[in-house]
């Protein structure tokens, strides 16, 4: 066993929607060390640099990298980082849940097909574009700020931008990022693992030459901080997530966040021209399909504020009503929503009669409305041939108490839930300590707790029924 003098440490960073997490671990076993966490703005519109402040603020509240190794930063996918000559942010960075590139999305999907002789896109990147995707970001700049459009020089995600800062370097050419997160650009494929730079100029309505982060193996050294710490490749939010929860083949991760996402590790890739499931990379050289919602951990915390509870008696709450809460069923559209792509919808309940209008009724109707909408996600993998033999809940909102249980009965089967713990960090942390050792580490997985509970699929059979009722694409 070696002394504390002697091991090495890795620092994981989780650059999320809402806040910056950075968890330090033996490179060797796992073993957590300490940890800092730092708040981001509440915003779908971000100024990269209040990242950077953060990142500072939680490296140091985790008592700094002077005996740290190596770091690696998971980010929140699609984000648009664009850059100037001179390798300044241009403009506020616009995030995945800014719905505003929604028209520019159906536009880029629309010309790629009278381009191709009515070839999809998802043929060619393993996704067919929402508004989420950087490549209808970039057409929402060129459609709506093109002075802005002609300043960029170079365009990055918030992890390869983070990444960039740390190693203290303003040359754009050193700008690098990792399969997963190129994955969700909407101008990368993921099967060659190269950039479509045909749709980036389809996208920013310019055929020059735009610096994009180059593409490194999952497991590399991509470069060094001043003081000399190592820097991994990193990876998206979801693919560190697979990584740091320890997911293999059929296992399917549902993860409750700001948005709610299910995702699996796969040996192949997927091309859904639907438009349900986006076709990433994972972190470590196989694929990652993935459904992701817009509405998820907020929808509960809607549900509190309404009913005046904390989240926790929200969730007892919701306990206490039966399976399909007397009638009622939540349509979660509170932001509009990605996965259907319906980004101007909004909530709807409906079965409200004066007998079921109780709080417990209620906050049950939002949770199973919420996680129908995941239910629905990993049906939709189960129809592009993802197996799944296993459902893991993982992210904040699963800790409420009401989550599992209900989850379990519209699932139909048995739930697991990992002890809690950063997983987007600990993947990055595992990426790193792979890259400083060239070997996987073999650290020990999360112990799990099984819930199972009795199968209630009229509420699903209602949520998909108001679904239908509401199709507008």
């Amino acid at each position: 066993m070696t002394s504390p003098s002697d091991r090495v440490l890795v620092a994981g960073v989780d650059s999320s929607t809402q806040s910056v997490k950075v968890v330090i671990r033996d490179a060797l076993t796992g073993e957590f060390v300490r940890a800092g966490r730092a708040a981001h703005p509440a915003s779908a519109e971000v100024d990269p640099n209040e990242w950077w402040i953060a990142l500072q603020e939680a490296i140091s509240s985790a008592g700094g990298l002077d005996d740290v190794s190596g770091i690696s930063i998971g980010g929140q996918q699609h984000g648009m980082v664009v850059l100037d000559i001179e390798g300044d942010v241009i403009r506020p960075a616009l995030l995945w849940n800014d719905t505003r590139s929604a028209q520019a999305a159906s536009d880029l999907n629309e010309e790629y097909k009278l381009l191709h002789d009515g070839q999809a896109i998802s043929d060619a990147v393993g996704s067919r574009l929402v508004a989420a995707f950087t490549a209808s970001k970039v057409r929402w700049l060129a459609d709506h700020e093109p002075f802005n459009a002609d300043k960029v020089a170079a365009i990055a995600l918030p992890h390869d931008w983070l990444s960039w800062k740390l190693s203290g370097s303003n040359d754009l050419s050193d700008l690098f990022t990792d399969r997963s997160d190129a994955s969700g650009t909407g101008y990368f494929d993921p099967v060659a693992s190269e950039y479509r730079r045909d749709i980036l100029a389809l996208a920013l309505k310019s055929d020059r030459e735009i610096v994009l982060p180059r593409i490194l193996g999952p497991f590399e050294i991509a470069g060094r901080t001043p003081s000399g710490v190592a820097i991994g490749v990193g990876c998206g939010d979801n693919a560190g997530a697979a990584l740091g929860v320890g997911a293999h083949a059929g296992d399917v991760v549902v993860s409750l966040g700001t948005s709610g996402t299910a995702f699996s590790v796969s040996k192949t890739p997927t091309h859904d021209g639907r438009g349900y499931v986006a076709g990433f990379d994972d972190a470590s050289g196989n694929y990652l399909p993935l459904v992701c919602t817009l509405n998820a951990a907020r929808i509960l915390d809607a549900g509190a504020k309404i009913l005046g509870f904390t989240l926790n008696e929200f969730g007892e709450r919701a306990l206490q009503a039966e399976p399909g809460a007397d009638g009622l069923t939540l349509l979660p559209y509170f932001e509009g929503e990605r996965t259907p792509d319906r980004p101007e919808a909004t909530g709807t309940l409906t079965g409200l009669t004066l007998s079921n209008s109780s709080p417990e009724n209620i906050a049950r109707a939002m949770v199973e409305g919420m996680l129908c909408g995941l239910v629905d996600a990993v049906s939709q993998l189960e129809a592009e041939g993802v197996e799944v033999a296993r459902i893991l809940l993982i992210g904040g909102a699963a800790k409420n108490p009401a989550i599992a249980p209900i989850a379990s009965s519209l699932f139909g089967k048995p739930v697991y839930i990992p002890q809690a713990g950063e997983y987007v960090a600990d993947g990055a942390a595992k990426q790193i300590a792979w890259a400083l050792h060239g070997s996987q580490p073999h650290w020990s997985a999360a112990s799990m707790e099984c819930v199972e509970s009795k199968h209630a699929p009229v509420v699903m059979e209602r949520y998909l029924a108001l679904v239908n009722k509401t199709q507008t694409w």
